[in-house]
């Protein structure tokens, strides 16, 4: 008996970029010390405690120690200025003034998360003096920082909780993930290759938006970038790729030979052109006619850009750039996301089937990716090799981003569950959804919140965790969540979920 194959994330080296850089400060007020002398060290065993919990995130922190008055507040502001932080964490040990946080607020020109962790989960009343009580008084100052903030229009964000409490652990480290969804955004290169797909006026997104939003580039790319590339293929990258397509992916008797050799040539090409201008994501179309050579390197993107998706650069087609940008964002959260559209309802089961053809995101797969041949891709010129597979089973969120008339971007997402049943076999992703209320009715408020008709379907709930990234980022969010038909669902739906 031959041994199971590798799963696809085990034979695609991941592309990563620079880790999250998160800013932390640590303060107290300093009148304290010399009045209550065991305080400060307490305070000290609690920030080393919060320090080595951020530690252990997928996060480079920046520390800059234990400030006691506003002229070391102010240092400390400065080095989280010239480090170039994605979030800066404020962590309240006790009272202290919002003079002290204002300055490192508004001079770190990033996202402030203020927290405070009081040492355990109560005091103990009996045997406390007011020296002990001062290191669980670091709820005092929150709304006198908040005050602080609104007033100098500054975004106000914070945890309270406990030190040893996952529960605020869990929202502390959903703010850090949030941060690195700026970051990455911020920091993008969306590649954008070919043109519109003719009629899909959703899809059109003006470009300096991603700028003027996000901080992002778009990187406009001709097909011909890719055809010099493909040119320049070697014999030997091409057996080479086309062996690491059949460890990969269960080939379907219907793929032929020629073709999967060409997706393979292309795909080699497309590596070379994401490095060459590197990029983090990418987004194509292009029509093509009568077989000639930019229609046949169009049709042959879908294995490379696959393969691409599950090293985590979002490659998707129909030039929805909207979409590879939604995607990189739930990249960057752990979720993957998988270029997804509505292909049909089963209202006997309850549930929305979804799914696209093309490229497909390899490491959702509930089981080893198909590669099927197809003579035609529906609504697209030419032929080749498609991917096919079911997203794993298990609560799924789909995320895409919406625009509005003013041109407003917002983050807009619903929760579900994709659950087993039967599936086309036609070289399409597809995946069953439930949303747990008539699917019709979800279609129709999903519709309503500004989405176009494509988005990514990801794994896990993770709704809150975009929430917070479209807090960071200055945007709105819009969830839609079951029961779709109240009188007033649509305002009640896409109202938000809080972080």
């Amino acid at each position: 008996m031959s041994a199971t194959p590798p799963p696809a994330t085990d034979l695609l080296p991941p592309i990563r970029r620079r880790p999250t850089r998160v800013g932390l400060v640590a303060g107290g007020l300093g009148t304290y010390w010399p009045q209550f002398p065991g305080l400060l060290p307490q305070l000290q065993e609690s920030t080393r405690y919060v320090v080595d919990r951020f530690g252990r995130l997928d996060a480079e922190v920046v520390d800059t120690g234990f400030i006691s008055d506003a002229r070391e507040a102010r240092v400390a502001a400065e080095t989280l200025r010239t480090a170039d932080c994605d979030l800066v964490v404020v962590f309240l040990t006790t009272y202290l003034t919002s003079s002290m946080v204002l300055p490192i607020a508004q001079r770190a020109g990033v996202p402030v998360l203020v927290i405070d962790l009081q040492p355990s989960e109560a005091m103990d009343h009996a045997t406390f003096d007011t020296g002990l009580w001062l290191a669980y008084c670091g709820q005092c100052p929150v709304p006198e920082v908040a005050n602080v903030f609104r007033r100098a229009g500054v975004e106000f964000r914070s945890v309270t909780g406990h030190l040893r409490s996952e529960r605020a652990w869990a929202r502390i480290e959903r703010w850090v993930h949030a941060a690195g969804v700026r970051a990455r955004l911020r920091e993008a290169r969306h590649g954008l290759m070919g043109h519109l797909y003719p009629g899909m006026l959703d899809v059109s997104t003006d470009l300096t938006l991603l700028s003027t939003h996000f901080g992002s580039h778009v990187e406009v790319l001709e097909l011909d970038d890719l055809r010099v590339r493909v040119d320049d293929v070697t014999d030997a990258q091409v057996r080479d790729r086309s062996a690491l397509a059949r460890r990969v992916f269960d080939v379907h008797p219907s793929v032929d030979e020629d073709d999967l050799d060409w997706g393979a040539r292309v795909s080699v090409a497309l590596d070379r052109l994401v490095e060459d201008f590197d990029l983090d994501s990418l987004a194509y179309y292009h029509r093509g006619l009568d077989g000639e050579l930019h229609e046949r390197i169009g049709a042959g993107m879908i294995l490379g850009a696959s393969l691409l998706n599950a090293r985590g650069l979002p490659a998707v087609g129909e030039y929805e750039l909207r979409t590879s940008v939604a995607m990189l964002a739930a990249q960057s959260l752990g979720v993957g996301g998988s270029f997804t559209e509505i292909q049909a309802i089963h209202f006997g089961d309850g549930v929305v089937e979804m799914g696209h053809d093309g490229p497909g995101h390899l490491a959702l797969s509930s089981a080893r990716p198909v590669l099927r041949g197809l003579g035609v891709f529906h609504g697209k010129r030419g032929h080749g090799v498609s991917v096919e597979f079911d997203v794993q089973p298990g609560p799924v969120t789909t995320f895409g981003l919406g625009q509005d008339r003013d041109g407003g971007l917002s983050f807009v997402t619903s929760e579900g569950a994709v659950v087993p049943g039967p599936h086309l076999s036609i070289g399409n992703t597809t995946s069953r959804v439930d949303f747990g209320g008539d699917p019709g009715e979800w279609v129709d408020e999903w519709s309503r919140t500004g989405i176009g008709h494509h988005w990514g379907l990801c794994t896990g709930h993770v709704a809150r965790d975009v929430a917070a990234a479209a807090s960071l980022l200055g945007i709105e969010h819009r969830h839609v969540s079951a029961p779709f038909d109240d009188a007033d669902g649509f305002a009640r739906s896409i109202g938000g979920t809080t972080p």
